[in-house]
């Protein structure tokens, strides 16, 4: 057996991903206009929607949809409070916490996995809430900013049965102590045997298509743009949030059955998606951030759906 051929193997693969990386950069980002900010009657139609219809509605393409293709899943989901709390004034408008970077960041990421991957992916996002049977249907799920999250029986026991048939979880975009401990309250809640730990560096998540060092830390765009900051301010998460000492350090964590097994992921004081959402607003954003933002979405991806 001829010793050089792993090696060259190796340098194959190398010269593969450095390729994509560097055709991504060429490519540059997407044109993405923001729309205007809503009026108050867009906020009534808020608190209406947010009763339930949202769960029922999607941006998937459904001339094109093909179920043996890969679908964005983004979990609905309701959360306690009121302004600041459950819900924000962003970009458009009255948004509550569930649909942060959304539609798109999801948007962005289908068309990037057409140019950059083979995998075949539907385009947009399709929503469900934790305790709707179709979410077995799917093996990814999607989850942004859970800080206020509150779950009911239904869903916490839905989201047992989703990790215990083999679904895979990404929670991303929530900062500081108190946003952690709520995510690890509702789903040890639900899956009491399971448990949160840091993913080393060396995890093979991190390197199964893109070679990363770690989990980039992003922030919102609008706060890079004002200070120059990869955190968010302190003062727009729950208390207590362990102020910019704590938010300042990215934090990369698995959700582990008792046998090993990885079954979600949390990338937690860091904003992934607002990487692909944001990525055709500034080249020096897209190029600081969102070609990470993407790396990091091919691996984990690549690995909940061969693992």
């Amino acid at each position: 057996m001829n010793d050089s051929v792993p090696g060259a193997i190796v340098q194959e693969k190398s010269a593969m991903v450095q390729q994509r990386i560097d055709l991504l950069k060429r490519l540059g980002p997407r044109g993405n206009p923001r729309p205007r900010l809503c009026s108050p009657l867009s906020f009534l139609c808020f608190l209406f929607l947010t009763s339930g219809l949202l769960s029922q509605e999607s941006d998937l393409d459904w001339k094109d949809f093909d179920p043996d293709r890969f679908t964005f899943v983004r979990i609905v989901y309701d959360s306690v409070g009121g302004n600041g709390e459950a819900f924000y004034r962003g970009d458009r408008g009255w948004t509550p916490r569930w649909a942060t970077d959304h539609p798109d960041g999801a948007k962005n990421l289908t068309w990037r996995l057409h140019q950059l991957t083979t995998i075949r992916a539907n385009q947009g996002t399709l929503l469900l809430r934790l305790d709707d049977p179709k979410l077995l249907d799917f093996p990814f799920a999607f989850m942004s900013d859970p800080g206020w999250q509150q779950l009911s029986a239904n869903e916490s026991k839905g989201l047992r049965t989703f990790l215990e048939r083999g679904g895979f979880l990404w929670v991303d975009d929530f900062w500081g102590k108190a946003e952690w401990e709520n995510l690890v309250r509702n789903t040890t809640e639900a899956c009491p045997t399971f448990e949160w730990r840091d993913i080393p560096n060396d995890h093979p998540i991190l390197s199964i298509v893109y070679p990363l060092d770690g989990c980039p830390q992003i922030t919102a765009i609008q706060f890079y743009r004002r200070g120059g900051v990869t955190y968010d301010p302190p003062f727009l998460h729950k208390q207590p949030h362990g102020g910019v000492e704590e938010l300042a350090q990215v934090r990369f964590r698995g959700f582990f059955k008792p046998d090993g097994s990885l079954v979600a992921v949390a990338t937690h004081n860091t904003d992934i998606a607002d990487g692909w959402e944001r990525e055709g607003e500034d080249e020096e954003f897209f190029q600081r951030f969102s070609v990470k933002a993407y790396a990091l979405a091919v691996n984990i991806l690549t690995y909940a759906m061969s693992h």
